[in-house]
């Protein structure tokens, strides 16, 4: 345990550990009565700061390292995620919108619902990609890497992420991880060489 035990200077000290790009966009806040030991909200069109919530009861009970490394993961996750990204989605979002607009100018009724019918579909989908699998496991990469920019070896950044998946599992009351983060925890033993069988690359 180290002597960082404040919340505001736990919440400075963690600020510095990102890229000053992500820095930029996250705002952390103390949450004591959240049943999470971290949570944070998505990154939406309308709102281009996540807010990273943290419960600093259960926080403080977790090694240093590991709340390094869970931060950066969960920066990480919202920062993959953000809803601008451009992909197929997002210009079928742009595509919906626009037509919305023109519809409405026209006063089309039957075109307005399916531009607002195409925007729904597509926010959908881009909401269930951010909770899939893949996205997780990319933020985890990404986060070791910001970690090892920060002086962490990888070996030791991603046992800390396989350490701290599993602490706050039990700090929570779970008996075991839930399906994600048994996927996270595979991936992450992989990495650290504890077990031969890795993720595949696409899985969702």
């Amino acid at each position: 345990m180290d002597s960082v035990t404040h919340p505001s200077s736990e919440i400075n000290r963690l600020m510095d550990l990102l890229p000053a790009s992500w820095r930029m966009h996250t705002i952390v806040t103390q949450r004591p009565d959240q049943a999470q030991v971290i949570s944070s909200t998505p990154i939406l069109p309308w709102r281009p700061d996540t807010q990273i919530k943290i419960n600093f009861r259960y926080w403080f009970n977790l090694p240093v390292n590991e709340r390094d490394l869970l931060f950066l993961a969960e920066v990480s996750w919202r920062q993959q995620t953000r809803y601008f990204q451009w992909g197929t989605y997002q210009l079928v979002s742009l595509f919906g919108l626009a037509g919305t607009i023109w519809e409405a100018i026209e006063g089309d009724i039957t075109g307005l619902g399916v531009g607002v019918l195409l925007i729904a579909i597509a926010f959908k989908q881009i909401e269930g990609r951010s909770k899939g699998t893949k996205v997780f496991l990319e933020s985890d990469s990404e986060a070791i890497r910001v970690a090892q920019r920060r002086g962490y070896t990888d070996v030791v950044a991603a046992k800390s992420l396989l350490e701290g998946i599993q602490d706050v599992a039990k700090l929570e009351g779970r008996q075991i991880p839930n399906f994600i983060e048994l996927i996270r925890c595979q991936n992450l033993r992989s990495l650290v060489g504890i077990s031969q069988v890795a993720v595949p690359p696409d899985a969702e």
